[in-house]
């Protein structure tokens, strides 16, 4: 069952570094906006996106499998249909315990088996949204 639960949000938002699929170098891209957003509130963010050496002064990583351990979210900004590969990575960690898809991004099938795994979900929602309401 995806996360819905406030309570259960705000947990999942008090936790330190978030890995964003997709992280984009574009000005004005929501892919930017919200992971400079949660940097500037104290997160750490891992860029992931294979056309970029550094965003935010950080490394980009190519992958999810090359992020080194430590994550605790994978906020994904990639179309649906890359969910269910995102989470293939994610299943094949053992630190990344939320997988959390942007706004009008879900794939109920990878959702499914990430919970399965023990993994917790957030689907089509906005982490910057959810963070300005409950933080």
């Amino acid at each position: 069952m995806p996360v819905e639960d406030d309570e259960e949000l705000r947990e999942i938002l008090s936790l330190d570094t978030i890995a964003v699929v997709g992280c984009s170098t574009t000005p004005g891209k929501a892919a930017r906006a919200i992971p400079k957003y949660m940097l500037d509130h104290g997160y750490d963010i891992v860029p992931i996106n294979p056309n970029a050496d550094e965003i935010f002064g950080r490394e980009a990583y190519d992958s999810l499998s090359e992020v080194p351990p430590g994550v605790d979210i994978v906020d994904v900004f990639r179309p649906s249909a890359e969910v269910s590969g995102v989470v293939d990575e994610v299943l094949d960690r053992e630190d990344a315990g939320v997988v959390w898809t942007q706004l009008g991004i879900r794939d109920d099938d990878a959702a499914a088996r990430a919970e399965a795994a023990g993994k917790r979900v957030v689907q089509d929602r906005c982490l910057k949204v959810e963070h300005q309401r409950l933080m």
